[in-house]
């Protein structure tokens, strides 16, 4: 005799970048272990890949992970999180004042927003005549370092997210799917100090998952605010 089948509760969100609704799930106790061995095994790319199969499957495959920002990634599992595990997540951070008193907080998931910079943009101005547009990195682009995004790799991941290099003065515009990764990089590598600055700022405003908790070190009494960023930072 086949066993009962368990009903699943369906919730709905809006997806940040886009403002479409998408419905999800919890996730299920076999997706959950997924994660927790990739956890274990403290290895970037195998992290990205369980959280990238856990949303996939806990929107019904309705939602392009492959192809959506991170942010955005984030956000959905997020709220995957907070449905399956609970709303609260308890962290311990370290109190900025003197850099080593760790206290206890507990951050409501549901109050998690992603924020968006009114400074941002996705056209960056090289010169007068030339610049670039970007694309924000997705799933893919961060699977793609094992140990995360370092000064090193940073080149490769800023290639990865360009869509188009545009020539007022030839009124020509370059598409990056076009040109080789090696193309894109040795683009990115001409560039003066001022120009990489303004490419890193596309990145440094981006749209972000972030909270902002205040704590207080039971030892100074002194009260500083910390601001939580990425899913790390609200589970650890």
């Amino acid at each position: 005799m086949a066993l009962p089948q368990i009903n699943t509760p369906t919730y709905e969100l809006v997806v940040p970048s886009t403002d479409e609704k998408i419905k999800y799930r919890p996730f299920l106790v076999k997706e959950e272990k997924i994660l927790m061995i990739a956890m274990e095994a403290e290895e970037q790319t195998g992290i990205i890949n369980a959280v990238k199969d856990i949303v996939k499957a806990c929107t019904f495959e309705k939602f392009n992970v492959s192809s959506a920002p991170m942010f955005d990634v984030e956000y959905v599992f997020l709220n995957i999180r907070a449905k399956s595990v609970g709303e609260i997540s308890a962290l311990k951070l370290k109190c900025p004042d003197d850099k080593k008193t760790v206290v206890d907080v507990q951050v409501d998931l549901t109050k998690v927003e992603v924020e968006m910079d009114k400074e941002h943009s996705n056209k960056i101005e090289l010169t007068d005549e030339m610049g670039i547009i970007m694309t924000y990195p997705t799933v893919e682009s961060f699977g793609e370092f094992d140990a995360g995004v370092t000064a090193t790799n940073m080149i490769d991941l800023i290639s990865s997210c360009i869509l188009q290099i545009y020539d007022k003065k030839g009124e020509e515009v370059f598409e990056a799917k076009d040109s080789t990764r090696k193309e894109l990089v040795e683009f990115i590598e001409q560039l003066n100090t001022k120009q990489f600055a303004d490419v890193q700022k596309f990145f440094d405003t981006m749209p972000k998952l972030i909270h902002r908790v205040t704590v207080k070190n039971p030892k100074t009494k002194v009260e500083s605010e910390v601001v939580l960023s990425g899913l790390n930072d609200f589970f650890g």
